[in-house]
């Protein structure tokens, strides 16, 4: 039938004979037209010719045809690879899913990368669709034969495929798989197999076919026995974790607590930590970001009778350097793990050796290495106790918050609702809450404007009754400073806290202050006054508003500054007391 299709240069004489040989004499015409488009076109619209044959045409017809005739454009090879991975239902349910395999094996050698992956990715997604007798006839041959390809590009593929058929398969073809997988070329030796003409670009395309390799490699090392993991695997992986590719040593550090469970605790002792060290100390700043991140993970794995030698001896030396680290990244994550050694290593080894880390790091030039530590202090808290804590690390965040640079101090403040979440509401009240009311009255604007955000977000942790007991006294105080920027951080404080605290505490605290201040000699003062009023209106009873608010912002509209004046009309008119 294609033959004879394929003669026609005239798709519509194949309605002629048979009717339904139409739509493929359709897709060889489009398939073999110049435009690539209408090539890519013909692909996309394979599910649809495949409905239009059958089950059987599909299989005996359809398939050969494009097995025989993948030599396109890669946009067109991509979509193909992609509608492959679908077609099980089209060539007649799981019986029959084998005959997607050539197609897709042709298309897992190509040159181009992207058309190489979709077609592995294809082939991962119809492994599960065989049985496991269909897998050792059919898919498994096919992963070996890619395996002992002669160009990089099959293996490439084949490393992507050993993973897929292993579980499934029976003993015999496990021995097989393994086999092929150790002489599998991941070695520097496929550079030697590549033609001496294409070794300018065989290097970088080598890489992928290492990474893929520690991808695999990773995952079969959960499935192999001990003796056969050592044999098999262990070589490759090690000789990943030292590539001269930054990518493949980033894919091993990456991929490195899953080696780790992997391997069992002695392999790891052995083998693991001399390369986790050397992953730590790597020149590129990707992989020692990689395996700062896996820092605790990896100790908390280790033999429990050789935890704290190994970690002491081999792994906190190398996490001194990258407290230092040049890279804000890596700083970064080693901040996000480091705390989480203290229940590793136990209290007097935190304090001896982790403490003057975290001292360190709490000062960092990093924002995002200050949130980090600040952030997993009840990890240190639960180690080595609040007394502990607030002697060492405390007086490092006090100077932080009086620091002269006041970005610095902005930082500080920025974290204290998170600190006070950690450290709880009595050594909150002990050792931080004058510095957050000392900030209320700070010579730079936006430090006022911080600090006020700031005791919101504390009476959202901590409640309205610590509120109205500890905060609120201290911020109407303020409204009889001297200084007339401290008089209208009252009224700011008064704007942000009164919604949280309800209606019982602003009426009888706050309420009263803010009449008696519509009195100021600064006019500032007095329009905020007539903004605060309508702002913290609405959570005032109706008499409160009548009574008392509604009289001073009338006598207030009358004032003689004119924003004054027109804050108060406003607030008239948005309350409605007119």
């Amino acid at each position: 039938y294609l033959s004879h299709a394929g003669q026609s240069n005239n798709p519509s004489s194949a309605s002629e004979g048979d009717d339904s040989l139409y739509p493929i004499a359709v897709l060889i015409d489009e398939l073999r037209n110049e435009d690539v488009q209408l090539r890519l076109n013909s692909i996309k619209k394979l599910s649809t010719i495949a409905l239009a044959l059958g089950v059987e045409r599909t299989r005996t017809e359809l398939l050969p045809f494009l097995t025989d005739t993948i030599y396109d454009e890669d946009e067109v090879l991509l979509a193909l690879a992609e509608q492959l991975g679908s077609f099980t239902v089209l060539v007649g349910g799981p019986e029959f899913v084998n005959c997607l395999l050539p197609p897709l094996e042709s298309l897992a050698t190509v040159e181009e990368t992207v058309v190489r992956d979709k077609a592995v990715e294809s082939l991962r997604k119809i492994s599960q669709e065989h049985s496991p007798v269909d897998l050792e006839v059919h898919f498994v041959p096919l992963v070996k034969r890619l395996a002992s390809g002669d160009w990089f590009t099959s293996r490439t593929s084949a490393c992507g495929l050993f993973s897929v058929c292993y579980p499934r398969v029976s003993s015999t073809v496990k021995a097989e798989i393994r086999h092929s997988f150790r002489n599998n070329d991941f070695t520097p030796s496929l550079q030697r197999n590549i033609k001496l003409r294409v070794s300018s670009i065989s290097f970088s395309l080598q890489d992928s076919v290492r990474l893929l390799a520690v991808e695999a490699g990773v995952s079969i090392a959960t499935l192999l026995p001990q003796e056969d993991l050592e044999a098999l695997v262990m070589p490759t992986l090690l000789q990943a974790a030292d590539d001269k590719s930054w990518r493949v040593r980033y894919m091993v550090a990456d991929k490195f607590s899953e080696l780790q469970k992997a391997v069992g605790p002695e392999i790891t002792k052995t083998d693991l930590v001399p390369a986790f060290q050397n992953l730590l100390k790597d020149c590129e700043a990707e992989v020692r970001t990689a395996a700062a991140n896996k820092v605790k993970v990896f100790c908390e794995n280790l033999l429990e009778d050789s935890r704290e030698t190994i970690i002491m001896t081999h792994i906190l030396p190398c996490v001194k350097e990258l407290v230092s680290d040049t890279n804000q990244h890596v700083k970064s994550a080693l901040a996000s793990v480091i705390m989480g050694l203290s229940t590793i290593l136990g209290k007097d080894n935190t304090v001896k050796h982790l403490l003057p880390l975290f001292l360190v790091q709490l000062k960092d030039e990093c924002p995002e290495v200050r949130l980090n530590i600040i952030s997993n202090l009840d990890c240190v808290n639960e180690v080595i106790g609040i007394r502990q804590l607030s002697q060492s690390l405390l007086p490092a965040i006090v100077e932080l918050a009086e620091d002269a640079k006041w970005r610095v101090r902005l930082a500080i403040i920025e974290y204290m609702p998170l600190l006070a979440g950690q450290l709880g509401v009595e050594f909150f009240d002990e050792k931080l809450n004058s510095l957050c009311m000392a900030w209320l009255i700070d010579h730079v604007f936006a430090i006022r404007e911080a600090a006020t955000c700031n005791l919101m977000k504390l009476v959202e942790k901590f409640g309205a009754e610590w509120a109205q007991n500890t905060i609120v006294p201290k911020v109407l105080g303020m409204a009889n400073d001297s200084n007339y920027l401290h008089r209208m951080t009252t009224l700011f404080c008064i704007n942000a806290l009164s919604e949280i605290c309800g209606q019982e505490i602003t009426t009888k605290h706050m309420l009263p202050v803010v009449l008696k201040m519509s009195t100021d000699q600064v006019a500032n003062v007095r329009f905020n006054v007539a903004r605060c009023l309508q702002k913290i209106g609405p959570d005032l009873d109706s008499s409160a508003l009548q009574a008392e608010v509604k009289p001073v912002l009338e006598k207030l509209a009358t004032d003689q500054d004119m924003d004054v004046k027109y804050f108060a009309l406003e607030a008239i008119s948005v309350l409605a007391l007119a």
